[in-house]
């Protein structure tokens, strides 16, 4: 099993070299990995005024071959920051497709500052979805947004939402669940990619409205996401199809050059009531539960 941990290693003064070939200087080392799958060849980046961008003077990195990085980072800027991952078209290599680098670019991140609590640096489609929940839902704690994403996907109380679902995946009391998450994972990268032409600003830098939005949809929609994924139906089923089509409807729509309030697409609904229902002997996503999102097939 691969033993891959995300952490953050605090240490006064040292020289240390980023994963992938970033410059040694002096600074407190921090530590983590990036997946859909692991992703090898992406881009790693402090994003130090919260733009999706990589900017002249933010710690940078290159994932290795197991998704892992390493940024060089001023130690008074240690947890201050969200931390960025771009999955480069032409470059990054899933390696849950080993050997292909993917087709279009997409940004994963981690929440920023102002977060109170332990934040992993596992850098994922799940924990990107946590930033943004924070960020567009300033009075939402961390706790209230783990508890009602746990809940949109029909997770366990005490499984760790922000672990490393790859390796999880492959034992321990939550190995199916982690599954499960991989496979969720995969259909949120999927649909981030889809709207790589309305959301990427060129290779390296994301327009952040269109960003939100996109991810607003997609937090609406994620108990049907959830179940979609556990049913083994892909990218190209009617319910996927459909939510590719209005999201790229909707995010054309966005202008790029303006702000706008996304709070309503991340309500502070913590209850498992609002996302699931048993039916037919099986659980089942609750019609309607985000109140604005496609729901249903």
């Amino acid at each position: 099993m691969k033993k891959i941990c995300a952490i953050l290693i605090a240490t006064s003064m040292g020289l240390i070299a980023a994963c992938g070939g970033s410059s040694s200087v002096e600074g407190t080392p921090v530590a983590g990995v990036v997946a859909d799958g692991y992703l090898q060849n992406a881009l790693v980046f402090m994003d130090k005024n919260s733009n999706y961008q990589l900017d002249s003077g933010e710690p940078s990195a290159t994932t290795d071959a197991t998704g892992a990085y390493t940024l060089t980072v001023a130690p008074e800027d240690v947890g201050k920051y969200p931390i960025v991952a771009i999955a480069v078209a032409g470059q990054t290599i899933d390696q849950d497709n080993p050997g292909v680098t993917i087709g279009k670019t997409y940004v994963l991140c981690t929440p920023g500052a102002g977060v109170s609590g332990t934040v992993s640096n596992f850098i994922s489609p799940i924990s990107t979805l946590l930033r943004e929940k924070l960020e567009a839902n300033p009075g939402m704690t961390l706790a209230e947004a783990t508890t009602q994403l746990r809940n949109q996907l029909g997770m366990p109380v005490g499984m760790n939402i922000l672990g490393d679902y790859v390796a999880g995946a492959n034992a321990g009391q939550y190995q199916t669940n982690y599954q499960a998450m991989h496979q969720v994972a995969q259909q949120m990268a999927g649909l981030m990619a889809s709207q790589s032409g309305l959301v990427m600003n060129g290779t390296t830098s994301a327009n952040g409205t269109r960003f939100r939005g996109m991810m607003g949809e997609i937090n609406e929609n994620l108990p049907q996401i959830s179940d979609n994924a556990s049913r083994g139906f892909g990218m190209n089923s009617d319910f996927m199809i459909s939510m590719q089509n209005q999201m790229q409807t909707q995010l054309a729509g966005i202008p790029t050059t303006s702000f706008r309030n996304f709070s309503s697409a991340f309500r502070n609904m913590t209850s498992y009531n609002y996302f699931w229902n048993y039916s037919g002997g099986r659980m089942q996503p609750m019609s309607g539960s985000m109140g604005g999102g496609m729901m249903g097939r």
